[in-house]
């Protein structure tokens, strides 16, 4: 397992949302920079960087600071958030991004994104279906910054694409993340066992090493 530690941007500073809330926002001192050099020197080889305000409103504001992030000479960037065509994705890599994360696009663009995929290679992207526990405890996948729910459940959202399309697929437990209160063990032991040859990275409320699922999944991102 991988441990990659997350820097959520808004307007140009690192911030923490308690459960994808926008006005629940928790702003830090510490510049992007700084930050992404001190979980370098922790041993980070991968940085997982959100562009929030380009996944709430599709304007990629952070893109500058993005990209002077992705010039680190050692620790690779995942960057997501607002990616919603293949010139965003062409522009991420060019910079230097080693892998991008596709949110929204997934469920509104299935057949287009499953192109992005074939041109840019399944290493390359990464699916994210961000989702909340429904009332019989199927995880609903939401999008556009976790502010638009869908009927589809996870398993459903994954199944959209062919068999052997999809490498890489991050799934945040909503109501865990920013919270400190323990990642949903449950949702990803699940993930794994219906869907065992994806690398799965597990997102929202990790906040310590015991409670990590070490078999569980190939990433797993502190919040």
């Amino acid at each position: 397992m991988l441990v990659i530690p997350a820097i959520d941007l808004r307007a140009g500073r690192c911030v923490r949302l308690r459960e994808g809330d926008f006005a629940a926002e928790t702003a830090y001192a510490i510049e992007p920079a700084a930050l992404a050099e001190r979980y370098h020197r922790l041993g980070a080889r991968w940085l997982h960087v959100v562009d929030l305000d380009g996944a709430k409103d599709g304007v990629a504001v952070n893109t500058p600071l993005i990209e002077s992030l992705a010039r680190h000479p050692t620790m690779r960037l995942q960057v997501g958030g607002g990616v919603r065509s293949a010139a965003a994705i062409e522009a991420l890599l060019s910079a230097g991004v080693a892998r991008v994360v596709i949110g929204s696009a997934a469920l509104a663009r299935p057949a287009e994104v499953a192109t992005w995929l074939k041109c840019f290679g399944s290493e390359r992207i990464c699916l994210a279906f961000d989702v909340r526990m429904g009332p019989v405890h199927e995880p609903q996948v939401h999008t556009h910054g976790w502010t638009v729910s869908h009927a589809l459940t996870l398993w459903e959202a994954i199944n959209i694409f062919p068999p052997g399309a999809l490498q890489h697929v991050l799934s945040t437990d909503i109501e865990r993340d920013g919270t400190l209160h323990g990642p949903n063990l449950a949702l990803y032991r699940l993930a794994v066992a219906l869907f065992p040859k994806l690398a799965w990275q597990a997102s929202g409320g990790i906040r310590d090493a015991p409670i990590l699922p070490r078999s569980h999944g190939s990433g797993s991102q502190p919040r």
